[in-house]
């Protein structure tokens, strides 16, 4: 029999292994989370979590996605590791989705990605890896994650601005100046479509000129492709993307699952690479940084994916739900404009944001007195609007005292 254990008495004092350890901000789209379910109102109104929602105000599983669900518990043999890769029909089947049929080229590779953070993450990853201390370009306002998510794995941050809040315009100028002011080998953020926080982005001849200018400073894009779909249509939201894959020989995406697909609890994305003659050599590290950061990808999100893909009636169940998803939001921009004229530039943004010029009183006040939750930027999800709710928010901005910032 064991004898019990005794109580140990360190000979040395023991250091805290969490001795270093700052204690960090609260999230604030959590608090914001927490404060919205804790508000007893009926009227209130949710426009900061960045989820799709309905007009009923839920966000739905897609039809294709239940029915590739009872097919995969039917026929799916398995649950064993698919390897740091992935799934490679999945990966097949979306980068024919991302670069068009003929996909992305000679000299390129996917790896399947927990998400499209999980995405970022490893492209940063591998690109501190290829050169140590590479520096980023990031227009600002961006996505909140991208600019901590790009330090922590070691890559030097350059910002400018690329959104004038008076006119809620792309500002193409002041992106081609910083890009003038890169280094050859430097990294480029853009953002596929459907610009998070702002909803505003380059044009396709936009797109062009900057293509240009990458390819003639010897700059690397690295493109966030979020919310293909939601913008303009599947093709139409890829069109930046694939012209700047026909100019530039190096290439680096980012791609989620989670707003196209609705697998938002899945964590589904993918991450490709066009390396040209160092393709070999940027796969087997990008392999080995996949390896030990998270092993091997979660299955059942891809699995959805690529049963959907390979079925033809699955798939135009998805589009035909994708593209009553966009119009939706489509209507959201259309009909807010005309209830708040000063913001019809909305008409000309995509996707399901768009940042509001409000002060934080506005904010303070919009949450107090009307029960109307967003992001302390001013950042709206326009998906959490409906028909019933737009003139709420159109009254409640007039209130506040919204106006016009030009």
């Amino acid at each position: 029999m064991n004898a019990p254990l005794l109580p140990h008495t360190a000979l040395h004092p023991v250091p805290s292994p969490f001795g270093a350890l700052l204690p960090q901000p609260p999230d604030p789209l959590l608090a914001l989370i927490k404060y919205f379910h804790d508000d007893a109102r009926a009227e209130k109104i949710d426009l900061g979590v960045g989820v799709y929602r309905d007009e009923a105000g839920n966000t739905p599983v897609f039809r294709a996605v239940k029915a590739a669900e009872l097919k995969l518990h039917a026929t799916q043999p398995t649950k064993a590791y698919l390897g740091p890769e992935g799934d490679t029909v999945f990966l097949k089947l979306i980068e024919k989705i991302i670069f068009g049929p003929g996909g992305a080229g000679a000299g390129s590779f996917g790896v399947q990605t927990p998400g499209g953070t999980g995405a970022l993450r490893l492209a940063a990853e591998l690109a501190n890896a290829g050169r140590p201390g590479a520096r980023i370009w990031v227009g600002l306002p961006s996505w909140p994650i991208h600019v901590p998510l790009f330090a922590a794995a070691g890559l030097k941050i350059a910002t400018y601005n690329s959104f004038d809040p008076a006119t809620q315009n792309f500002c193409l100028e002041n992106m081609q100046q910083a890009l003038r002011r890169a280094s050859p080998g430097d990294l480029v953020l853009l953002h596929g479509c459907c610009h998070n926080p702002t909803g505003a982005g380059p044009t396709l001849a936009e797109w062009g000129e900057l293509a240009e200018t990458m390819v003639t400073r010897g700059l690397v894009p690295l493109i966030d492709l979020a919310y293909q779909g939601l913008g303009d249509g599947l093709e139409q939201d890829a069109a930046g993307l694939r012209l700047v894959a026909q100019t530039c020989p190096t290439l680096l995406v980012a791609y989620s699952c989670d707003k196209n697909f609705g697998l938002y609890r899945e964590r589904t994305g993918a991450f490709f690479v066009r390396a040209g003659e160092a393709a070999a050599l940027a796969r087997s590290n990008t392999l080995q940084l996949a390896r030990t950061a998270w092993s091997m990808p979660p299955d059942h999100g891809a699995a959805v994916v690529r049963t959907i893909l390979e079925d033809p009636a699955l798939r135009m169940s998805w589009q035909d739900e994708l593209e009553k998803m966009r119009l939706r939001l489509l209507h959201v921009r259309q009909s807010l404009a005309l209830e708040v004229p000063s913001l019809d530039a909305l008409r000309c943004q995509q996707g399901m944001f768009a940042l509001l010029p409000l002060s934080g009183d506005q904010i303070e006040s919009l949450r107090r007195d009307f029960g109307i939750y967003m992001a302390g930027s001013g950042r709206i999800n326009l998906a959490g609007l409906t028909d019933a709710t737009i003139p709420v928010f159109a009254h409640a901005l007039q209130t506040c005292g919204f106006q016009n910032p030009s």
